[in-house]
C-alpha cells in the first residue's frame, strides 16, 4: 500500500510539473518578440544580422524598380541621409510579389538603385513578402503570434514597417505614405 501511495505521488508530481512547464512554454510563446533573432542576406550575398541594429529605429520597406511608387527611393534616401547619424536606419527588401514589378537580379537591382537614386541605405537580397514562400522576416512583421502587436498584410510595393530601438514592431504604413511624411519624421525624433 505504501509503495502504491508513493507511486501515485510521483505520478502526480510529474504530471503537475509537466503541466506547469507546458503553461510556461505557452505563455512564453505569446510574449512579444523582437526582430533581432532574424538574419537575412544583403543584396551582395553577405549575411546581415538584424541584431546589429539594437538601439536603432528601423524602417523596413519592400521595394520594386518598376512601380508607380519607385520614386519613393528618393525620399527614402533623403530620410536616411537626414537621420542615419541619429540611430535610424532603413532596410530595403526588393520583392517581386506585385505585378512582376521587380524582375531583376540582385546585381541589376543594386545598379538601378545606385544609378537612379543614389541609394546608400542597406538593401537586402530579393525575397517574397507574402504567400507560401514568404520570408521569415515578413512572417514576423505580418503575424501577431510572432510580433506580439498586430496582424497585417503586405498589400503593395513600398509598404513600411516601423521597428523601435528594442526591435519591436510599432506600426505599419501603407505604400501611399511617403517616407518623409511628418508622422514618420516625428516618430524618428521621439526619444
Amino acid at each position: 500500500m505504501k509503495n502504491f501511495i508513493y507511486a501515485c505521488l510521483a505520478l502526480f508530481t510529474l504530471t503537475a510539473c509537466g503541466q506547469q512547464k507546458k503553461q510556461y512554454k505557452d505563455s512564453k510563446n505569446m510574449e512579444k518578440q523582437s526582430i533581432y533573432s532574424y538574419s537575412v542576406d544583403d543584396i551582395y550575398g553577405e549575411t546581415f544580422n538584424l541584431s546589429d541594429l539594437k538601439g536603432k529605429k528601423v524602417m523596413l520597406v519592400n521595394t520594386a524598380s518598376k512601380c508607380g511608387y519607385t520614386p519613393q527611393y528618393k525620399d527614402l534616401q533623403a530620410l536616411y541621409e537626414r537621420f542615419k547619424d541619429d540611430n535610424f536606419v532603413i532596410i530595403g527588401f526588393p520583392a517581386n510579389n506585385f505585378a512582376n514589378q521587380e524582375p531583376g537580379s540582385e546585381e541589376q537591382i543594386a545598379q538601378f538603385c545606385e544609378a537612379n537614386y543614389g541609394v546608400t541605405f542597406p538593401m537586402m537580397s530579393k525575397i517574397s513578402v507574402k504567400g507560401s514562400d514568404i520570408h521569415p522576416v515578413y512572417k514576423f512583421l505580418t503575424q501577431k503570434e510572432l510580433n506580439g502587436v498586430m496582424d497585417s498584410e503586405v498589400k503593395w510595393n513600398f509598404q513600411k514597417y516601423l521597428i523601435d530601438e528594442q526591435g519591436y514592431l510599432v506600426k505599419t504604413l501603407p505604400s501611399s505614405t511617403l517616407p518623409t511624411d511628418e508622422a514618420v519624421v516625428s516618430w524618428i525624433k521621439q526619444s
